[in-house]
């Protein structure tokens, strides 16, 4: 027990071995969440996100370097806090509107963000809250990520009621038609005929039938003025 306490009493300073300990952790971490995220896909993969916690781990060391061992005096959390708002411009890069109007990237910007914090964490030497924190963001890039896929995979359709009297009853009858797997959302009317409404229909349940049959069926509930598939 007392090796123990004295091993982290050792690590816990600024030392050669506690430096190498700190990049060493904040590489490993890095690339296993870059490492995740690449696997599905996504641009910002293994390199990036190495290098990002890296980064992020470099800026604390140097902050308590200079405190430490250079003896100067100023504030040794300015260089990394300048990590936490600079990174944005990284992930502002990641984050695209499509031409539907979907947004992509945000989390990928995030998992930047939370990559970049982890490697702070690691440079002050904390390592507990590090690989905490690495651990969940590798258990979000591995699991959680199905879970999202699912839900982009959901189909899209854009509803036109021609009367605001039957808005109800026409929501009824969607929700019935896809089982009540289904999200809602009130858009303007891209017709532009007075009293018609638009909704963006997503439909969560996908075997429910393909793009085509579901559209065939929404089509035949009265008060419909068309359908568009998303």
């Amino acid at each position: 027990m007392e090796q123990i306490r004295a091993f982290f009493g050792y690590v816990g300073e600024f030392n050669t071995f506690s430096v190498l300990l700190r990049i060493f952790l904040a590489v490993i971490s890095g690339g296993a969440i870059g490492y995740e995220r690449g696997r599905h896909g996504r641009a910002a993969g293994f390199r990036t996100h190495l290098l990002v916690c890296l980064g992020g781990a470099m800026t604390s060391l140097c902050s308590v370097f200079v405190s430490t061992v250079a003896g100067m005096d100023g504030d040794i959390f300015r260089i990394s806090a300048q990590v936490i708002s600079g990174i944005g411009f990284l992930g502002a890069g990641i984050i695209l509107v499509k031409n539907n109007s979907t947004v992509a990237g945000l989390t990928t910007a995030a998992g930047m963000w939370v990559t970049a914090t982890i490697g702070v964490a690691f440079g002050y030497g904390f390592y507990g809250g590090g690989v905490l924190a690495a651990i969940i963001c590798v258990v979000n890039a591995a699991l959680l990520t199905r879970v999202e896929h699912n839900r982009l995979q959901a189909i899209r359709f854009y509803v036109e009621v021609d009367d605001i009297d039957k808005i109800q009853s026409v929501l009824d009858q969607i929700q019935t038609v896809l089982e009540n797997e289904v999200f809602i959302e009130t858009v303007p009317a891209k017709s532009g005929i007075t009293g018609s409404v638009g909704f963006e229909v997503m439909n969560l349940n996908s075997n429910r039938g393909s793009s085509g049959e579901i559209k065939q069926a929404l089509c035949r509930i009265d008060g419909i003025r068309f359908v568009v598939p998303g």
